[in-house]
């Protein structure tokens, strides 16, 4: 029998060893593919292997939904690693300008302060302290779970480099006519005072009305609405042209008809959008605060009645009756109205969408605003006369981009073949400021020059601050910043030197290798990452699109404050260990599924732990001797090959799911007990061992770096051996 190393004397305690053996990763410098290719590790010109980590929210700490998409991640990464292939992991976060901008401001709040008391400098400040607070944080959670990120490469969405692409991006876009200024109908978010974007708003179900009614005593046609309030601001009723009930009064306009305090002319349109088997088969069209009603308004020239305001309350076209009261009063006031008048049909209890703002709770209202908005129908020139829809769609429908699960596919295609011009203005102070800049009115001429003051450019699009050649007025930039989704659209090239085609991370490392988000983001941030990238670049982001589900509690309620089921992922490896959260996260998962957490799941797998780190005691303490035995390596041999197809074809859960049946059912539990009192099986064990550690490195590196560190005849890291080849 053979002494042991004295490490091995103890049980094993991940508490004691995960901190030291991050610092040994660290300062190896292993993480950093240059420094691989420096010590030999990996070829320069060698197959490379990058992500682009998705960034975290800078809001606060990492939760457990982060823990399970970095867990896959790093999987992935330390596989590709020991592949030798040129491998990159790059962290960053995300400013998350309206989540962090409502966060600061509630701070605030509970200090007695407001916003504007305090002014934009002064506000921005606090919120860079702390963004800077939260940063240290995340970073400190991702070294604790172990993962394996080019630090030296560390990026943020708002620091310089990226500011410096989003207005490079920003400029050439308008340039090429792809971004403009106008009124369109959007998400506005009274609370916040700003729009928002698509995936900021949750649609909560609620109980509600639907009210069928018609306008006047004579007017033809019943309409229903769930809101009320918003019919004073109708210009029409659109009824579908086959709809024999209502052939006789398309085109017909009535005017002057007295409606609940205000004079409406309603005219009968008709489009094929309308579905005759829906309530009435008529809608009342309200082009000023439906964003459907919007485009039908543009489409047939309508007049457009704004009768909410921005703080969600009636305005003077309203009329004497509501004007000046919050939209739930109107609804009551006008509700009566329609009984005292005989015009309320029916009342019907319905369930409803209520539409809030994600961040600040605010109902949000669709209202007309002046915004900058990208064109995504817009043909480009050069992009072979394509449109940023059809950027989007061609490389997931040429398979130059794989999505997996795959049936998430038809889910992207419709909607971005249904997608409409992206807002990308908001009405918050933090953020990337539009770089739109406009001349004061004042001009003072230059030289004395009066002749000059009219070429004074009013309005220009900007990488810089400009400066008058004609005058000495001052060029003001816009007020508003811009959406989040812009700026991280960049993500996988910006990260990587871009606007620079020349830098070598950027020649080296994109397109990168897989996005590995939840799939409640593929609309929002992937389709625009491939927006950005093929319109930029001409080239794809990354080659395949891994979502992953939702993660849920033991009972399948989503994780929320409100639900009190939130659990810490640091207190979960503080308990039982980075290894053991990790195996959870990764097993039994497949993608695009929900699943749920249970910490049974976490305390099974510190035991399988504590199992790998027995099997190593008793293994080291059997002489390596023996031939090794043909049908149990050729076994070992097949299950190697097997993990490593599950690895390439990103069935991680299937090769973890393997390895632990493997090691403990197979190898623990009748490979070592059959070899107990039998000689000549010590060179086998040594061999299924050393192999083993390899092949779970990527899922458990902690232990298995651990344990390779005992195994004196080896003098690489476990992190850099090569990956087992048959």
């Amino acid at each position: 029998m053979n002494e042991l190393p004295e490490k091995l004397l103890k049980p094993y305690n991940p508490k004691e060893t995960e901190g030291r053996i991050y610092k040994i990763w660290e300062e190896s410098g292993f993480f950093n593919p240059d420094v691989c290719v420096k010590k030999g590790i990996t070829k320069a010109d060698g197959e490379k292997f990058v992500i682009v980590l998705p960034p975290p929210n800078a809001t606060g700490v990492l939760h457990l939904g982060h823990t399970l998409e970095d867990s896959m991640q790093d999987t992935l990464i330390r596989y590709a690693r020991m592949q030798g292939k040129l491998t990159l992991w790059l962290p960053g976060t995300d400013h998350a300008a309206i989540a962090t901008d409502a966060k600061v401001t509630k701070i605030l709040e509970k200090e007695g302060l407001k916003k504007k008391d305090i002014g934009r400098e002064k506000f921005l400040e606090r919120v860079d302290e702390f963004v800077e607070n939260s940063r240290e944080i995340i970073v400190s959670q991702l070294r604790k779970m172990g993962a394996s990120l080019d630090w030296s490469r560390e990026a943020f969405t708002l620091d310089s480099a990226r500011s410096l692409a989003v207005r490079t991006a920003f400029k050439k876009m308008y340039d090429d006519g792809l971004i403009y200024r106008g009124i369109k109908v959007i998400n506005w978010d009274p609370k916040g005072q700003t729009t928002v974007s698509d995936d900021e708003v949750v649609h909560k179900l609620e109980k509600g009305k639907l009210y069928t009614f018609r306008y006047s005593k004579d007017f033809p046609i019943p309409i229903a609405t769930t809101r009320p309030e918003t019919k004073i601001g109708d210009t029409a009723v659109a009824v579908n042209p086959k709809d024999e009930r209502y052939k006789k009064f398309i085109n017909k306009t009535y005017k002057n008809i007295e409606f609940a305090g205000t004079v409406l002319d309603i005219k009968i349109i008709d489009d094929e959008s309308i579905d005759m088997e829906f309530g009435t088969g008529a809608v009342g069209i309200t082009p000023a605060h439906s964003m459907t009603d919007f485009e039908l308004g543009n489409k047939h020239k309508l007049l457009s009645i704004t009768v909410i305001n921005e703080f969600a309350k009636m305005t003077d076209n309203a009329g004497y009756l509501v004007a000046g009261k919050k939209t739930t009063e109107a609804r009551e006031i006008i509700v009566n109205w329609l009984k005292e008048n005989n015009l309320l049909e029916a009342t019907k209890e319905i369930d409803i969408n209520l539409s809030t703002a994600e961040r600040t709770g605010g109902i949000i209202e669709p209202l007309p605003k002046l915004q900058w908005f990208v064109d995504v129908n817009k043909k480009i020139p050069d992009r072979g006369n394509k449109s940023l829809k059809e950027l989007m769609l061609e490389p997931v429908r040429k398979e130059e981009i794989k999505i997996i699960p795959n049936h998430f596919e038809k889910v992207y295609f419709n909607w971005i073949e249904n997608l409409r011009d992206w807002c990308i203005s908001r009405q918050i102070w933090y953020g990337h400021r539009i770089p739109v800049w406009y001349h004061e009115p004042i001009c003072i001429p230059k030289g004395g020059k009066e002749e000059q003051v009219s070429k004074c450019v009013e309005m220009i699009v900007s990488i810089e601050k400009p400066v008058c050649e004609y005058c000495d007025a001052k060029y003001m930039q816009d007020e508003d910043t811009l959406d989040t989704w812009f700026s991280s659209g960049l993500w996988t090239f910006s990260t990587l030197g871009w606007p620079d085609l020349n830098a070598s991370d950027l020649k080296r490392f994109h397109p990168t290798s897989i996005i590995n988000p939840g799939y409640e983001i593929l609309f929002f941030w992937v389709a625009r990452m491939i927006l950005m990238s093929q319109y930029l670049l001409g080239d794809i982001p990354f080659k395949t699109i891994y979502l992953h589900g939702i993660l849920r509690d033991a009972k399948g309620q989503k994780f929320s404050k409100s639900l009190g089921n939130g659990v810490d992922p640091i207190e979960v490896i503080n308990e039982y260990g980075a290894d053991a959260l990790r195996m959870a996260m990764i097993v039994g998962i497949g993608p695009g599924a929900d699943s749920k957490f249970d910490i049974q799941k976490v305390k099974a797998y510190k035991l399988f732990a504590n199992k790998i780190w027995n099997i190593t005691r008793y293994v080291l303490s059997v002489e390596r001797a023996g031939e090794l035995k043909k049908e149990l390596v050729n076994e070992f041999n097949s299950l190697i090959k097997d993990v490593t197809s599950d690895m390439e074809n990103f069935r991680f859960y299937l090769a973890a799911e393997k390895l632990y049946a493997y090691v403990w059912r197979r190898f623990a539990d009748e490979i070592i007990e059959e070899s107990k009192g039998n000689t000549g099986y010590g060179t086998t064990l040594h061999y299924i061992l050393e192999n083993s550690l390899k092949l779970l490195h990527p899922f458990m590196p902690f232990i298995t770096e651990e344990i390779w560190s005992t195994l004196l005849k080896n003098e690489n890291l476990l992190m850099v051996e090569k990956w087992p080849n048959v």
